[in-house]
């Protein structure tokens, strides 16, 4: 059986010939698009939230949904691939930078090529998504790449991204459909209590890759805190925001909406019970059922909002 450390001497060789270049469908598997939904969603909450007609700005939300995922998340999947190789040689060696799909440092290049790409985009939507824009850029190289390498402390790396996916993008859709404003309180709470609940969210991503992550030094929560506390922290982190969420939307006069998330986290609390039991075999569940639960109160609660005094 080949050993760890032969394992991360072989993904640090040159891959592939200078003159090599990858495939289209090895870059379209780098940038990953069944990432894109996050913040994609978000931005979309972000619209509704803002209780501005879409039809009244729909070119300006559609870049906006394209910006979120297609560009900026898939830099940010891009570059932390290229950065993660080592760890992928050992968990995932099929994927396209370890196996040599995508050779060479044509990672590398993809992520700063898209990191323009996203730059541009976000310059023709005014300077608030502009700045937005590069704020999720420098977290996500920073989330990957040395010398903060965020993701190597599982706490400091899951918030990041959670700011990233869910809180920035939510902001940076109602800000455009604002006309470049500052988003109304109610707004930006919700922005900020999905942001912390998306934190358990990314947890649910480390269980798959503890093996390697110990062996070399990144600390994911599942390895620092353990599988099992680790999926009762992440069960935490995800409900407590939603009864916060739910409180908010009673006192908003809002009945309906927090019921309707009521359900969905009554459904969500069933489904963490049987994570806590075996997270690292019912982590990719959770995520494919209990998740999209989480997602949906996100919509709901954007509903809600945006029909509130403050947000019109």
């Amino acid at each position: 059986m080949t050993d760890a450390g032969g394992l991360l001497r072989d993904v640090k060789a040159p891959m592939g010939s200078p003159a090599s270049y990858p495939a289209p469908s090895a870059v379209l598997e780098l940038l990953k698009p069944v990432t894109w939904f996050p913040p994609m969603w978000a931005f979309a909450c972000g619209v509704v939230s803002s209780g501005v007609p879409v039809a009244a700005q729909w070119p300006v939300a559609l870049t906006g949904v394209l910006l979120a995922g297609p560009l900026v998340c898939a830099m940010s999947q891009a570059i932390n691939d290229w950065h993660d190789r080592e760890v992928d040689a050992i968990n995932e060696p099929h994927r396209p930078i370890p196996s040599g799909r995508i050779p060479g440092r044509w990672g590398l290049y993809i992520a700063g090529i898209w990191s323009l790409l996203s730059l541009a985009v976000a310059s023709l939507l005014g300077a608030w998504v502009l700045i937005a824009t590069a704020v999720g850029l420098v977290l996500a190289w920073a989330y990957s790449a040395p010398p903060f390498r965020l993701k190597r402390n599982g706490w400091l790396g899951n918030a990041a991204c959670g700011f990233s996916y869910e809180g920035l993008a939510w902001v940076t859709g109602a800000a455009v459909m604002l006309g470049g404003a500052l988003p109304p309180w109610p707004v930006l709470i919700l922005a900020l209590l999905y942001s912390i609940g998306a934190h358990g969210i990314m947890t649910l991503n480390d269980f798959k890759s503890i093996r390697g992550d110990r062996a070399t030094g990144i600390g994911s929560l599942p390895v620092r805190l353990g599988p099992q506390t680790a999926a009762r922290v992440a069960s935490l982190v995800m409900a407590l925001p939603q009864v916060a969420v739910i409180a908010l939307l009673l006192a908003w006069e809002r009945p309906v909406a927090a019921a309707a998330i009521a359900v969905l986290l009554a459904a969500q609390g069933m489904m963490m019970t049987r994570l806590v039991r075996d997270p690292v075999g019912k982590a990719l569940w959770y995520s494919g059922f209990g998740v999209p639960l989480f997602v949906l109160g996100m919509m709901v609660a954007a509903f809600a909002v945006r029909s509130l005094p403050l947000a019109g």
